[in-house]
């Protein structure tokens, strides 16, 4: 089991959101809370860290710590990843990364993803209906340099055109009422996502 402390979380928020018009979703309110809110909550005593490109300002109430991404271009949650492992840098052995738009992840889900993560292991995903989720995943921080090589060097955005380089471990959620890694991407699915918060 990988312990608390030796996880950094980041909170991945550094999206155009297009679909939605620019919103900043991790703010967009579910359930009487913002879903950025909901996702600490889940994310329980984990130290966090906020990926955010463009104005960190609108993230002020929450007193935490907001990088940018260290690779320019907005190229993709890569980035955001690859921020998290160089901040980590010795303090942690770890990163977990969860999108800025889903309300409805799991209370167990460090717990689960770090009981994966076992030796011979580089990074834990989760999936949910027959479907990886590979932005929901537990990193060994010893990736960063070869993240950096394959987001600079090579032009990798897609996450598992990098993640298929290693050995990774799926572990499974169950779908009810809603899919608990449920993103938002549209107004469709905010107004779904309010309706059964």
């Amino acid at each position: 089991m990988v312990g608390y402390d030796e996880v950094l979380g980041v909170v991945l928020c550094g999206g155009r959101a297009r679909r939605m018009g620019g919103e900043v979703k991790p703010l967009l309110w579910v359930g009487g809370e913002t879903i950025l809110s909901r996702i600490l909550v889940r994310l329980g005593s984990l130290d966090v860290v906020l990926n955010v490109n463009g104005d960190a300002s609108r993230f002020e109430r929450y007193e935490m710590e907001v990088l940018p991404d260290v690779v320019g271009g907005r190229v993709g949650p890569l980035a955001g990843v690859l921020t998290a492992m160089e901040r980590a840098g010795g303090d942690y052995g770890y990163v977990l990364s969860v999108p800025g738009d889903a309300p409805f992840l799991p209370v167990d889900l460090l717990e689960r993803l770090g009981d994966a993560m076992v030796e011979g292991v580089d990074i834990v995903a989760a999936s949910s209906g027959g479907r990886v989720h590979p932005v929901v995943a537990l990193w060994r921080v010893g990736l960063a340099g070869d993240l950096r090589t394959a987001l600079v060097d090579e032009g990798v955005r897609k996450i598992m055109d990098f993640t298929e380089r290693f050995a990774v471990e799926v572990v499974p959620w169950e779908v009810g009422v809603v899919d608990p890694f449920m993103n938002l991407n549209t107004y469709a699915d905010l107004e779904l996502a309010m309706q059964v918060s």
